[in-house]
């Protein structure tokens, strides 16, 4: 049997989408066998998924593999099609391995356990399909297929304030949406031929002012999911108020989806623009990352505080993006993953603390340390992580950006001297707001009014494994990072020379040497 022509993604995508289905049906009386299903049905598809990047990815194509095209809408040119490169493939692996992950830690629900499993299975496949698709229109449909599932599960098992952080997300995320919508019909409708397909449309010639109304309305709604400011408040509300499961989906893929997308869609198919609004993107990074850091100081709800945190790092993305370098593009996919992984681990020992403690109030903490020592040790642990302590992945991708974007010859000296220096007091603030939390929950004298009203039981095998998971990849990337760079390298390094060729002023140059902002404008 020939497997390199079996539909490995579709079945990906739709393997838990059609498993979700038949949860309705499945007998079931306290919710045991149906969370059994569910972890079963994502790890055959985690499992399909490592299977297919083992024996059909090759790591020297920068191009398109594991590709499906199958005719939908003839008249329209609109397919079923569906494929990954070095850029995506990880992001699907992720999806996989952080979905699995959030499916064991929701082992405590009991409400409505049949609809939490089908909308935590749904999710799966919408969210691989939006690291594979290849068409504009179909990409919209699974990018607002995670849309209700995510509201649902804010809605239903969130806090006290779920409504009101369900609907802010419902709103923020598909006004933002209209806006990949509107994009993609005009870039369809260009020219002569009508097309969905994103390899066409990345051929098209468009004009430069036309490429930059489309770069603008992608670069809103993706702003919307990364989160970029100031359309970054819907994130710190739905943290506030999503169970733990809820959470790792949230930190762990579904910003992704945005940096993912601000590389495929607005670096990839609009270079040209690209050029125009890299400044604006470096920028915008920096205020992410400094304006977050600050706000998470303020912040004593410790969900909130992690979210701001989440925020601030997700603005190192954006720089690596912005770079015009290798080594940069690299630190930002590297970083998408780095994040996704850490930003999981803590907010999955958020969800363990508050299920101990009953609040969130870093003023009402203090000590639990001494009752709590297993989850004490993992949540240092993985704070090191997210704070870029070396032999952590998160110290290699915030490096690969800082010396991509140092070393960029698309901007002035003085500009990056300004940038640089204000990434680095951004990596500054970090540990600082990280160990005063450390301190707060842990360190101290205990509570005793929180003592005498709640049992502080340690982490038990279950929440200790989850956590052994996260770290695994985490401190394995930390200290040899091609086990993952190695899967993106060639594709990088494609999209980063077509950037630098879309440059009059780059294209001719293979080392960075010289100052440089966007051509025609004049600007030094």
């Amino acid at each position: 049997m020939n497997l390199s022509n079996f539909p490995w993604l579709s079945t990906i995508i739709l393997f838990p989408i059609v498993a979700s289905l038949l949860i309705p049906i499945i007998p079931d009386k306290d919710g045991k066998t149906i969370r059994w299903y569910a972890l079963i049905i994502g790890l055959i598809d985690f499992a399909l998924i490592v299977y297919a990047f083992g024996s059909q990815y090759d790591f020297a194509n920068p191009n398109l593999q594991l590709v499906e095209s199958y005719p939908w809408v003839p008249p329209l040119d609109l397919n079923w099609s569906v494929g990954v490169d070095g850029i995506s493939m990880p992001l699907v692996i992720l999806t996989g391995f952080i979905t699995t992950l959030a499916i064991l830690a929701a082992w405590p629900v009991t409400l409505k356990p049949r609809l939490f499993y089908f909308l935590i299975l749904a999710m799966y496949g919408g969210q691989i399909a939006v690291f594979a698709v290849q068409d504009m229109l179909l990409f919209f449909l699974v990018w607002e297929l995670e849309l209700i599932p995510v509201y649902l599960l804010l809605a239903i098992w969130g806090g006290k304030k779920r409504q009101y952080a369900a609907t802010k997300f419902i709103l923020y995320t598909a006004g933002g949406s209209l806006f990949i919508l509107i994009a993609a019909l005009t870039m369809a409708f260009y020219g002569d031929t009508v097309t969905f397909d994103m390899q066409a449309l990345g051929l098209k010639d468009y004009a430069l002012n036309f490429q930059l109304f489309i770069y603008a309305g992608f670069l809103i709604a993706y702003a919307v999911k990364l989160p970029i400011f100031p359309l970054h408040t819907w994130l710190p509300d739905a943290h506030g108020e999503a169970t733990a499961p809820v959470h790792m989906l949230l930190a762990g893929i579904l910003l992704k989806m945005g940096g993912y997308a601000l590389i495929r869609m607005n670096a990839q198919m609009l270079p040209d623009a690209h050029a125009y609004f890299a400044p604006v993107l470096v920028i915008l990074g920096v205020v992410n990352i400094i304006y977050a850091a600050l706000t998470s100081f303020a912040q004593r709800n410790l969900k909130r505080k992690i979210a701001y945190s989440s925020i601030s790092h997700m603005g190192f993305v954006l720089i690596g993006i912005a770079s015009f370098t290798d080594l940069g593009l690299s630190g930002a996919v590297l970083q998408m993953v780095s994040h996704g992984l850490i930003g999981a681990s803590l907010f999955f020992l958020v969800g363990a603390t508050y299920d101990r403690t009953h609040t969130l109030m870093l003023d009402e903490m203090g000590g639990v340390g001494q009752k709590m020592q297993k989850i004490f040790a993992m949540f240092t642990t993985c704070s090191m992580a997210s704070l870029a302590l070396p032999g952590m992945s998160g110290f290699v991708a915030e490096l690969m950006i800082f010396v991509g974007f140092s070393n960029s010859d698309a901007y002035s000296p003085t500009f990056k001297v300004i940038v640089v220096f204000l990434m680095a007091v951004g990596v500054i603030l970090t540990p600082i707001y990280l160990l005063s939390m450390l301190r707060e929950i842990f360190y101290g004298q205990e509570n005793q009014e929180l003592i005498s009203h709640e049992a502080l039981i340690d982490a038990e095998p279950r929440e200790v494994f989850i956590i052994a998971c996260l770290l695994v990849p985490i401190i394995g990337i930390g200290f040899y990072p091609k086990l993952l760079t190695q899967v993106y390298d060639a594709t990088t390094i494609q999209l980063t020379q077509r950037l630098r060729d879309s440059v009059p002023t780059l294209a001719q140059k293979s080392i960075p040497t010289v100052s440089y902002t966007a051509p025609e404008l004049g600007v030094r």
